[in-house]
């Protein structure tokens, strides 16, 4: 087995390493050089699409249709999305693996998970009239230059809001590039354009010039951590600066006459430039080294490294990471090294292994971590086990030793050994699986349809599968071309009974598909009533939608089910089906007595419920604002009831509200006083007040109201119109229908105690002390006395006589006087 120095190479303060991944990766006929090529973040897909300056090659007398053809990095062929829209300028990737493609006129399609789906937006901002020239991506937007130097950025792509960055001067852009938003201190993304000698930065509220002199700059490039930019000048050389443009780091002169078609930052520390099958590497103070190769070159930056893709391999250049250093370099006398070493004397049973680790026994748990951390950095399987194996060997020897980084860098290899494999074509590096996740890893072998190997990882790393089954049932639907019972069953064989499975998606997907019946059926192993009513109503299950949102209890949702159906099908459809759903029914009448009464009454009247819609046009008699329509929904109220002799009484009721409506009118005629909306009792009342005690009679004869109620009425009218005189000629008379001593408590109320006393002789049906108290409370004392002095109660004279004044004390003295004289 070669040393893994063996593709290492010193280029300036640093090492670097260029790893053959996969070759034989493309078909010799697809002719790379004639595309364009664009890798996904993190090892993911590159996507391929000929450029609009490229000649294509004959084949044949068909033309060649236009496409964006999305590959692994093992050159196996994911999906082909046939191309039918305009001339796309710029393919760019997220770090979700989103691929968006930008056609001239700012029209933008995003394809979420590699299946040729897509949602279309538009960046505006002129750009249909002026045309987009290229696009500059980051992991999660990108900014488009138009043809009148205007910047539009996108910063998100599931709300895509486009915005148009500030006014850059006018002048052809030689080259450009971003720097994103996490990386600025102004938190907004600032663009770096290339524009005679000089460079200008752009952001969202001001363009600067940096005061440059040395352009035109034919590439500009920043790096992955945004602190420096590259620059390539019209002589040929290589700047690299800080982002504020204050220190120039580094200058590398290429001696080559011809400008590279492509500069990328390798990582952090280098800078890469590429001619068609040339590439410089070139490090820190100005070291380079070169690289040539067979055929055409693409490059694709990542995090750590650089991807270099040609037709016959895919390779990854990077800096060698400091823990393969350590162990791995020529005479290096690290702990790590000598542990390694370590392991390979153990196998060839040599007693030097003690030796190595007595030699290092003071920091053999650094070591050990060293190894741990270097195995995470090799690609190649054998120095993996090579480096666990002395890892373990260490531990071993260690009497504490916490096990966790290793054990997790066990599980992170087999999971990252397993996605290399050139048939699923991921190369992740150990950095670029801790920052995509193994949650976004699955995601993406499940974009691949891997659903096995997603699967596999996901239960290796206790993830949650639910979302690969229902991705997987999702494609079944789309894809399947047998019988819609035989797909139902084998879904449903595959995902009942696994956690947090959602049927409501899968059925979204035949819906999707123009598979309704496989829909509902698919719904009918949903438990969420919530997910099921949507789409059941869309399918045309509205029946069945109502019963789902009855059984669940969630009055919202039936409520939702209600409305959908209103506005879907035939009025008489609607009550025909809520009528033998009482819960609905109830639902209905509870918020349409406040929204739409209209509605009310068809339901009523579609359910001859006379009854109810009677009362309703009541309700709304005793609402309106005028006589007419108030007497016009009395009259439609009656009709309801009057063909059935069980509502007579209410018949009677309502005939004589319209009554009592015309002679209100009559009297708002004559009077010039608001009646209307006043009951029969307060119709009588008002008149009485107001002095047309004849009109108040002849609605008492009309409306047949009993004497009693009446006289209640005229007393208290008369009262509170303080008609003292009416009240008296009143109590002139022998039989009052309520009795006498109302007058008494109402007129004493008002005030009037004389008129009050006037009462208290006729109250006969009252006891002794209940008119004594009456007198009383007139103030007349000495006749409380004389109605005491009547009965021949001395008690009631001594208790009148305790209260009384001096002066009324000798005429109640007498009276006691004379009831003992009588005795």
């Amino acid at each position: 087995m070669s040393k893994p120095t063996a593709d290492w190479e010193r280029v300036g303060d640093h090492f670097y390493r260029k790893t053959q991944i996969y070759t034989s990766v493309f078909d010799p006929d697809l002719e790379l050089e004639n595309y364009v090529v664009t890798g996904a973040p993190y090892s993911g897909a590159v996507a391929l699409y000929r450029g609009e300056d490229k000649i294509y090659a004959y084949r044949s007398s068909q033309a060649v249709k236009p496409s964006v053809d999305i590959y692994s990095c093992a050159g196996k062929l994911i999906r082909q999305i046939p191309w039918d829209r305009g001339t796309i300028k710029a393919v760019g990737w997220s770090e979700d693996e989103r691929l968006l493609v930008v056609t001239d006129d700012g029209t933008v399609r995003s394809y979420a998970d590699l299946q040729g789906d897509f949602t279309p937006f538009t960046i505006g901002h002129g750009a249909e009239e002026h045309g987009v020239l290229s696009c500059k991506f980051w992991a999660n937007g990108f900014v488009a230059l138009l043809g009148n130097n205007s910047l539009v950025a996108v910063a998100r792509y599931d709300e895509p809001r486009p915005q148009l960055l500030a006014s850059a001067p006018p002048g052809e852009v030689v080259a450009w590039t971003v720097i994103p938003p996490e990386q600025t201190s102004s938190r907004s993304v600032e663009v770096l354009l290339a524009i005679g000698k000089t460079v200008y930065v752009v952001d969202a509220a001001e363009c600067e010039d940096r005061g440059l002199e040395a352009g035109p700059f034919r590439h500009i490039s920043s790096s992955p951590n945004g602190k420096f930019i590259a620059l390539y000048t019209d002589d040929g050389k290589v700047w690299v600066i800080g982002s504020d443009f204050q220190e120039r780091f580094s200058e590398y002169e290429s001696k080559v006459k011809t400008p590279p078609k492509d500069l990328q930052w390798c990582g952090n520390n280098a800078v890469v430039m590429a001619w068609e099958d040339e590439i410089h590497l070139i490090g820190s103070n100005g070291a380079a080294s070169k690289f040539f190769y067979e055929s055409f070159v693409h490059l694709s930056p990542d995090i750590d490294g650089i991807r270099i893709i040609t037709g016959d391999v895919c390779e990854f250049l990077q800096k060698v990471p400091d823990p393969s250093k350590d162990v791995f370099r020529l005479g290096s006398t690290e702990p790590a090294a000598v542990l390694l070493d370590a392991i390979d004397q153990l196998e060839k049973k040599s007693p030097k292994a003690d030796d190595n680790i007595q030699l290092i026994r003071p920091n053999l748990d650094e070591a050990v971590d060293v190894c741990v951390r270097a195995a995470g950095q090799e690609y190649s399987i054998h120095w993996q086990k090579q480096l666990l194996k002395a890892a373990s060997f260490g531990k071993s020897v260690l009497d504490l030793y916490n096990s966790d980084d290793f054990v997790d860098m066990t599980e992170a290899l087999r999971v990252l050994n397993a996605v290399r494999f050139y048939e699923i074509g991921l190369p992740l590096s150990y950095e670029q699986y801790i920052r995509l996740t193994p949650e976004r890893l699955v995601q993406r072998l499940v974009n691949r349809q891997e659903y096995l190997l997603a699967l596999k990882i996901s239960e290796y790393l206790h993830l949650p599968v639910d979302k690969i089954y229902v991705h997987w049932a999702r494609q079944k639907v789309r894809s399947s071309r047998t019988d819609e019972d035989s797909i139902c069953d084998e879904i449903v064989r595959k995902l009942k009974g696994k956690r947090g499975i959602s049927f409501e998606e899968v059925a979204h997907a035949a819906y999707d598909e123009g598979r309704g019946k496989l829909a509902t059926k698919l719904l009918e192993f949903e438990p969420r009533a919530g997910k099921q009513v949507p789409l059941l109503l869309n399918v045309g299950e509205e029946s069945i939608a109502l019963d789902k949102a009855l059984e669940s209890g969630d009055t919202d949702l039936v409520f939702y089910v209600l409305l959908s159906l209103k506005k879907k099908i035939p009025l008489s459809s609607f009550f025909r089906t809520i009528n033998s759903r009482p819960v609905a029914t109830a639902i209905v009448e509870s918020s349409a007595i406040d929204q739409d009464q209209e509605l009310l009454k068809d339901l009523y009247y579609q359910d001859d419920r006379r009854l109810e819609g009677s009362n309703l046009l009541l309700y709304e008699a005793l609402s309106a604002p005028d006589i007419g329509p108030a007497t016009d929904k009395l009259k439609m109220a009656a009709k309801l009831l009057r063909d059935s002799k069980e509502y007579a009484p209410q018949v009677a009721a309502l005939e004589d509200a319209q009554k009592l409506l015309r002679f209100q009118e009559a009297f708002e005629k004559d009077l010039t006083e608001r009646f209307v909306g006043l009951s029969v009792n307060e119709t009588m009342s008002k008149l009485i007040k107001m002095g047309n005690l004849k009109r108040a009679a002849k609605v008492q004869t009309e409306f047949k109201v009993v004497d009693k109620t009446y006289w209640w009425v005229r007393l208290r009218a008369l009262v509170s119109r303080r008609d003292w005189r009416e009240l008296e000629e009143l109590g002139k008379g022998r039989k009052s229908p309520i009795g006498w001593e109302p007058f008494f408590n109402d007129i004493l109320g008002a005030g009037n105690t004389k008129l009050a006393s006037l009462f208290i002789p006729k109250c006969t049906t009252l006891t002794v002390p209940e008119r004594i108290e009456m007198w009383v409370k007139c103030g007349m004392v000495a006749k409380a006395g004389e109605e005491a002095l009547k009965a021949k109660d001395r008690n009631a004279l001594e208790e009148l006589r305790a209260q009384a004044s001096a002066g009324q004390q000798l005429e109640l003295d007498r009276m006691i006087a004379q009831l003992q004289r009588g005795r």
